[in-house]
Formats: structure tokens, C-alpha cells, sequence
């Protein structure tokens, strides 16, 4: 059933419902009366992914997100999601704990490097890659159902974590 306008006799076009004191209040209006109550109408429907988006936004905290900026340079988080370049090293403290989310998701939850360490970066770097060197052999030995040899590994692991694996100390 089509309802009409609630002032006249045109067919409403708008329909408000509004809880006011705990009651239901409905309108039916036509444009011109909805435009005289400071009803605005768009001129096309919102594509569903625009809704969606923007819905995400606001109660997800976006919008401040895109009023972060940096002390030094002035750019806004809002630039950097659109170039994903950031103006300078200070960025990287201003925008920390987003720039912080986007990698983890970016490398799926990881926070820490775990991969190779060149060799020319120093002891410790070479002291982190023993470790993974252990900790890989560790887990490999368990896999293997090596349990003698595990053992051992833990007891080297936990020696050099330690640090009492310093040679020069030994001297």
C-alpha cells in the first residue's frame, strides 16, 4: 500500500521514523515537504559497499585516523594511506601505533625479524643467527624423535642464551 503525504495529497517519497520519548513517530512525506522540513535526499542510491565503508569507518575509529599528524612535516595519516610514502623519519614515531597494524597485517602477525642477517652487521647479529641455528636444530631433533640429541640442544641453547657462550671470557 502507498502512502500518502502526511500534508498532502501526493505520494510520500520519504518515510522517517523517529523514537522520541520512547514513542514511535512516523512521517510520509513528499519531496517538497520533506525538502521544507530539512529532509535532504541524494539524488541516486548509495551503492551498498559505500554504506558498508563508510559504517566501518565511523565506528572503527577511521575518522581520527585521518586527522593524525606529523609533528615535523605536517603530513596527515590520511596522505599517507593515499601515497604510502610518509614525509619524513619523524612519521614513523607520529603514526607508530598504525603504521604498527598495517604491518602486522602485512606480514601476518609478525612483529619481529626472523629472517636472514648479513654478515657484515656484526656479533650480534651473528649471535641472534646462532640462536635460530640451535633453536631450528632443537626443533628438528624433536620432530626427528631425537630425544637425546634434543636434550643436549636445550642445554646448549639454554647455556648460550645465557651468554656464557663468550670465547673470551675462556682465555
Amino acid at each position: 500500500m502507498k502512502r500518502k503525504c502526511d500534508q498532502c495529497n501526493r505520494p510520500a517519497t520519504v518515510h522517517e521514523v523517529e523514537i522520541i520519548k520512547g514513542k514511535k513517530v512516523e512521517k510520509h512525506l513528499c519531496d517538497d515537504h520533506a525538502k521544507e522540513e530539512g529532509i535532504t535526499l541524494k539524488d541516486a542510491y548509495t551503492p551498498i559497499n559505500e554504506l558498508l565503508t563508510n559504517f566501518v569507518k565511523t565506528h572503527s575509529g577511521a575518522a581520527t585516523q585521518q586527522d593524525m599528524v606529523c609533528d615535523n612535516c605536517g603530513q596527515t595519516f590520511a596522505q599517507f594511506r593515499d601515497n604510502s610514502l610518509l614525509g619524513c623519519p619523524r612519521c614513523y614515531a607520529a603514526f607508530e601505533e598504525l603504521l604498527g597494524q598495517l604491518l602486522e597485517r602485512a606480514h601476518e602477525g609478525g612483529t619481529h625479524h626472523l629472517g636472514k642477517v648479513p654478515s657484515r652487521s656484526g656479533t650480534g647479529e651473528r649471535r641472534q643467527e646462532q640462536l635460530l641455528r640451535l633453536r631450528r636444530r632443537l626443533s628438528d631433533a624433536v620432530t626427528a624423535e631425537d630425544y637425546e640429541l634434543a636434550a643436549k640442544l636445550r642445554d646448549d641453547l639454554t647455556h648460550f642464551e645465557d651468554g656464557a657462550d663468550d670465547d673470551s671470557t675462556d682465555d
